[in-house]
This record gives C-alpha cells, structure tokens and sequence, in this order.
C-alpha cells in the first residue's frame, strides 16, 4: 500500500540549532502513528513541516506517492492536512459553527454580491458535529464559554470541514479532564475507521499503546526507530527517546524536615476554599492530590495572593502575614510556578534573559535602569543550573520546547530565592527525560537547599513518587493527609472520590 504521506531525509536548521537531521517519517491512511521524542526533540518542527508553517532545507515530501512542497499552511490543508495544536488555534467571541468554517465559509450569490450563507453554515456545523457523535453542543454558542474538552472538539470539528486526510495531534489529552478523554478516545477511533490518518504526539506513553498502530521515536532531532506498537514496550520507547534508561523517574532523596515555613489557618475564600488547614516545612515537598475542580489551585493562588483569602490566616515562618497580590508574597519568599505556564508563567514572546528576571528587575535595577549584565550573568546561570537547551540566554522563549518553557519558570522563581516555591502542575505537557529533571532538581532544591515546596500535581504516580506528605483536597476542602509511608494509590483515590473520607 502507498502511503498516504512519507517524508525522506528532511534537514531543518534554525539560527544555532539543527532542529532536523535526516529525519524520515511515513503513515497510512486509517493509520494512528505515534511521534514520540523528548522536548527539543524535533517532533514540533517536524509537524509544522508537514503542516507548512516551515519548508525543509533539505529532504522529500511525497503525497499520494507524489513529490509536494507546501509553501504555506494554506496549500497543505488544501491537501487536506490539518493540524491541532497545544494551545488551540480558536476566536473565543465567534460562535462554534463561526470557528468551524473560519477561512472557507460556505457563500451564496445576493445579486453581484458573494454573502456568507449563515443558515449553512450553522446547518453543516451541526451535522459535522453528529457525524463525530457530538450531539450535546450548540453551534451558536460563543467557542468563550467551551470548556478545554469541547473546544477540542470543535478544532476537530474545524479540521473535518476541509475534508482532513492527515490530522495532526499534538498533546490532545495535556488539559483534559478523564471524561473528556474517553471522549476524544472514541473520536480517535471512528476517523481512523474512516480512513484518517492521524499523527499523535503524547508525552503519556500509555495512550500510545492504547490507541497508535505504530510508533516513531526522535532524538536530538535525529530519527531512532519505528516500530509497531503491539512489538514494543514502554521501558524501550523511554530508552529510545532519551538514549538512556531512566531506572528512577522519581529521584526522591531522604528527607528531615526543619521549621515549619507556611501555615495556613481556616483559609477560605468562596467559592472553591473551604476552611483549608496545612502546615509546609523547610525540607520537604508536600503533594496536594485533587480531581480536577477540587480546589487546588485555586487554594495556591489564594495563597500567592492572586485571588486574595476572604477569611483565616497565613503564615511565614511563625508570623502572620496580609497577602493581597503578589508582590507581597515574593517580598514574604513565597514564589509559584502556575499551571499554565503559556499564559501565566512566561510572556513567550520575549527572550530568555527577560524572562529569567522577571521576578528580580527591581534588584537588577538601579535609578529605574536595569543593569544588562547583571542580567545576561543571571540568564546564563539559570541556563546551567536548569540545563535549558537553547543557543543563547537571547532566544525567544517561544521557540523553546515546553519542557525548556518550564525550566524558564522554574528558574525566574529561583532567582528571587525563594523560602517557598509552590508548583502547580510542574511536569504537565512534558517528556519523561524532562520529568525526571524537574524531579530531581524539586528534590535537590528541598534537601540541600532547605525549600519548602508545595508540589500540586493531577498525576498521582508522581505525588506518590515525590511527596513526603500528601494532602488530598475534594470540593474546596482538605479531605485527607497521608504520611509517605502511609500514601497508597488506593487510600489516595479514596479520600479524593469517597464522601465520608475526612482529615
């Protein structure tokens, strides 16, 4: 059989990198093949190769078996390839069916005139929506108001109206609740009956053995291998992406834990803060485990003082203390790693150098002008002690790989040298190399250096791997604390979903 799409020998450079060397990649129709690699791998470049974001420098692509080059998106979905990123591509104040069609709406003739078909459009929408069995979703209703999961859908929805042959995915399950991902399962496979081919990027390796027939692996922006699935096994694919085996992805060192550091008193703030009390020492990481709408996060920021606490106390080593924004709280030693580190952790369209000193311009400054030096030393110390990948503190934080986005923010806080370092969801959309790093340097940072971390994490491997407690929060309230020893899977899970369970 011909297949559907095939790259050969494709070579991509960007200024200082070699993001392709010689890469080669082939799928079939009704195939889900898998593309797996670490962060800076060079599976993004190699999509938007695909896509036509970038033209290889060097290298073949073939459709249908014949020779193509796409000079722009536009002629690549015109082949009808059509991508979905991370961080999805949709006009929130435009309706569902408006996001559908945007680019190519249906038209009709009104005298000389071409007008937009709105009945149509709506019409069409709804039944490309009932051909994905969505049938609980208004085509009027502003894609705003969607939450992560049925926003997705609409991106698939979206890539359907241009008659996709190729839909690519990347990390479609990073933001999604579990319900939302049976969801997209089930999607998953009705295309691929219908003779879709779908390139699936995923940093959770269990999906690729659920739903890929093949799978093929990047390092270094170099091609390993392919294999199918049914041939392989999760311990070689982690080899595979990261040259090495990871023998611990949770490098969790002894722990003696000094003062206590933060304690919170009956904190409430309404509606999703009910009367929380806990206590973080010097030392030690605390995992707070949760379903999604539990209230974790929300807890964090009131803490940081984003959405300031309406009532109950906070405390910093012993002394109480008002927090009303964040200023207050970095000048306290309290720094926060948030969960979306796109929109809230970085401002990705500046570089490096000016997003690792964020968090101290004002140490860096001096009669309002900031000391470019002083700067461009913190930036590449923070580059060392992270180990981000990138040609210079000069690089546009955009361009880096999200686990190198991450390590940008992690380093910003640590600048401002912290007493506590709150992480919300520290290793989400990153590979497993880039995982056992960010481990390893929490564990480092609470044992050597003596940070109290509060570590907030939806992936329970990894609370039970990291945490020397584990709190459990459920509807806005702290349900459960486990010791380390006493933290099982299933006495977590319980606390987290049972009723009657309690601190």
């Amino acid at each position: 059989m011909t297949p559907i799409l095939e790259l050969e020998n494709i070579s991509k450079n960007f200024p200082g990198v070699k993001a392709l060397d010689n890469v080669r990649f082939s799928m079939e129709a009704g195939e889900v093949h898998a593309l797996l690699g670490e962060n800076g791998a060079g599976k993004s470049t190699l999509i938007k190769i695909i896509s036509g974001v970038h033209k290889p420098d060097t290298g073949i692509i073939r459709f249908d078996g014949q020779p193509i080059v796409f000079n722009n998106p536009r002629e690549a979905q015109a082949h009808g390839i059509a991508t979905i990123y991370q961080e999805l591509s949709l006009y929130p104040e435009l309706t569902v069916a408006e996001n559908i069609f945007m680019g190519h709406a249906p038209k009709r003739n009104v005298g000389p005139f071409k007008m937009i078909d709105w009945n149509t459009i709506n019409t069409r929408a709804q039944e490309i929506l009932a051909s994905l069995n969505i049938h609980d979703m208004d085509v009027r209703r502003k894609v705003g108001s969607l939450n992560v999961g049925n926003r997705q859908r609409v991106e698939i929805a979206k890539a359907l109206s241009i008659n996709a042959r190729v839909l690519i995915m990347d990390e479609p399950t990073a933001a999604l609740t579990e319900s939302d991902v049976e969801r997209l399962f089930d999607i998953v496979r009705l295309l691929k009956q219908r003779g879709v081919g779908i390139i699936y990027i995923s940093h959770r390796l269990q999906e690729v053995f659920e739903l890929a027939d093949r799978v093929t692996v990047l390092r270094d922006g170099q091609y390993v291998n392919t294999k199918p699935v049914s041939e392989t096994r999760e311990s070689e694919l982690v080899s595979m992406m990261v040259g090495r085996t990871i023998d611990n992805l949770f490098p969790k060192l002894p722990c003696n834990p000094g003062k206590t550091v933060l304690e919170v008193r009956g904190l409430n703030r309404a509606p999703t803060t009910q009367n929380v009390s806990f206590t973080v020492r010097a030392g030690e990481i605390v995992g707070m485990a949760g379903l999604v709408g539990s209230g974790r996060s929300e807890l964090a920021q009131a803490i940081f003082g984003i959405t300031p606490a309406d009532s109950g106390d906070i405390l910093v080593e012993g002394q109480k203390v008002s927090i009303r924004r964040p200023g207050q709280a970095v000048k306290l030693g309290i720094a926060y790693v948030p969960e979306d580190r796109g929109t809230q952790g970085l401002i990705k369209q500046m570089n490096i150098r000016e997003n690792a000193s964020m968090a101290v311009l004002r140490s860096l400054s001096r009669a309002s002008f900031i000391n470019f030096d002083g700067e461009r030393t913190l930036a590449r110390d923070s580059i060392k002690q992270m180990s981000i990948r990138a040609y210079s503190s000069e690089q546009i934080v955009n361009k880096l790989s999200g686990g190198n986005q991450q390590k940008v923010v992690i380093s910003k806080w640590l600048a401002s040298k912290p007493k506590l370092l709150i992480m919300d969801e520290p290793t989400r959309g990153i590979d497993v190399g880039a995982k056992s790093e960010i481990h390893r340097l929490m564990s480092e940072l609470a044992v050597q250096q003596g940070l109290a971390v509060l570590m907030i994490s939806s992936e329970l491997p990894e609370v039970l791997g990291m945490s020397d407690r584990v709190l459990v929060m459920r509807e806005g309230r702290l349900v459960a604390e486990f010791t380390r020893e006493e933290a099982t899977q299933e006495r977590v899970v319980t606390a987290m979903m049972s009723e009657t369970a309690q601190v």
